[in-house]
């Protein structure tokens, strides 16, 4: 893992996970983290991006708390509903976080 993030975030780039420290990460991070790549490949990369800010903003103004915004992005809900689902991933169709929204 790359050291650039703040202990307890990891950043997915395209694919690529950055954090400050991995001693943390687990298989469940991992998997969490997996589920975004699929998101993104789906999605094209940067239209996920856009979707994902445009998203969070439009949660900040409605929760009015960072937290909670990032926590109601339906990309975050699909990944921590599913993170501990180590199997997800081979029966996860295509733009599953629609059913998040």
């Amino acid at each position: 893992m790359t050291r650039f993030a703040p202990k307890g975030l990891v950043l997915n780039l395209f694919g690529f996970y950055l954090t400050r420290d991995d001693s943390w990460v687990d298989a469940r991070i991992i998997n969490h983290e997996r589920i975004h790549d699929a998101q993104q490949r789906e999605l094209l990369y940067i239209p996920f991006y856009l979707l994902y800010l445009l998203e969070y903003l439009v949660r900040l103004i409605q929760f009015r708390n960072h937290d909670k915004a990032y926590r109601n992005i339906s990309f975050e809900r699909e990944a921590y509903a599913n993170d501990k689902d180590f199997n997800y991933l081979k029966r996860r169709k295509l733009f599953s976080f629609r059913r998040y929204l």
